[in-house]
């Protein structure tokens, strides 16, 4: 018997059809705000510094042959996009396909559509309110709860994570039953990341999306550390319906703590048996020799927005041609 060849796409046109039309309300969004569309490479010179990330490697080859060296297809298009900033581009967004390696299942795909945006002088909750007015457009919501990721702890396990110690959130995991994922552990930061995942992050969010603020800052990423109070990052998560649709940060400016936070990653991949990471200069110098403004930027999932907005279970159900297509 002949095997069939499946050769049609994921979802209906239908959907395809629906699924452009809010990709045009989100150009229309920006459109309207005077935000200017870019486009930037998806093959990079320099690979990505983060642990948590797996990179697809490409080889590119001189004419003859007579060189050959190494390109990464893209995990996001930022870095390209803060070196715009720096050349004094002004607000700027790029809706762009992105990759990451060994990420597959209902909400994930190793090539998606992501959707990122910077706006020079806005602050981290200017930020976030701009974000709630894009959400509001796209799933037609009365509101967006928001919450610190202090009070977030607070109300679900009753604990300050920015003071709370070792051994009481080993405790926790203990009576969660999840004490497998943290036998190893022996950093705060983790054991907080893996109680937020497992615990917070699939209860919130079920009638209304959410914005989660102010990670402690060992969880900064490529965010400022707040000056009030710096135990924790300029950093905001929105979710919906338990589901995690981006990420922004207050942007961090100092190239100096920006090479520094590269080499703790680079540290971070040498212990965990990955190879060392190439710094991409070109994105520090920007940082360091352009006129890179103070920014709040935002990273949003295009397919999973759409996937809810749509009320669709997996963002395989919203895109043409998956992975296995």
């Amino acid at each position: 018997m002949k095997k069939k060849i499946q050769w049609f796409p994921n979802t209906s046109i239908d959907i395809l059809i629906k699924r452009s039309l809010i990709i045009s309300k989100i150009r229309n969004f920006f459109s309207k705000l005077s935000v200017l569309e870019v486009e930037t490479p998806i093959l990079n010179k320099y690979p990505v510094t983060d642990p948590n990330l797996s990179q697809f490697v490409s080889t590119y080859f001189l004419p003859n042959k007579e060189k050959k060296y190494d390109l990464w297809l893209s995990t996001s298009p930022e870095y390209y996009m803060k070196r715009l900033l720096a050349a004094g581009s002004g607000p700027i967004y790029q809706i762009s396909h992105s990759f990451r390696n060994e990420e597959i299942g209902n909400f994930h795909n190793p090539e998606f559509t992501m959707l990122e945006w910077y706006q020079p002088g806005y602050l981290m909750h200017d930020l976030i309110l701009e974000v709630i007015k894009l959400l509001k457009l796209i799933f037609k919501c009365k509101k967006v709860d928001v919450i610190s990721y202090q009070n977030i702890f607070l109300k679900y396990f009753k604990i300050d994570p920015l003071s709370v110690s070792i051994k009481t959130l080993k405790n926790i995991a203990k009576k969660l039953g999840i004490t497998n994922l943290i036998i190893l552990t022996k950093n705060i930061n983790n054991l907080l990341e893996i109680l937020f995942m497992k615990r917070i992050e699939p209860k919130i969010g079920k009638k209304y999306p959410i914005c989660i603020y102010h990670f402690p800052r060992a969880q900064a990423a490529l965010s400022a550390i707040n000056i009030n109070d710096n135990r924790v990052a300029d950093r905001f998560e929105f979710f919906f319906k338990g589901i995690e649709l981006g990420n922004g940060f207050y942007e961090l400016t100092d190239a100096k703590e920006q090479k520094k936070r590269f080499q703790i990653d680079n540290k971070k991949r040498i212990e965990l048996g990955l190879p060392k990471s190439i710094l991409d200069l070109d994105f520090l110098n920007a940082l360091e020799k352009g006129k890179f403004p103070k920014c709040s930027g935002m990273a949003l999932g295009i397919d999973r927005l759409i996937m809810l907005a749509l009320k669709q279970k997996k963002i395989q159900d919203v895109i043409a041609f998956d992975l296995n297509k």
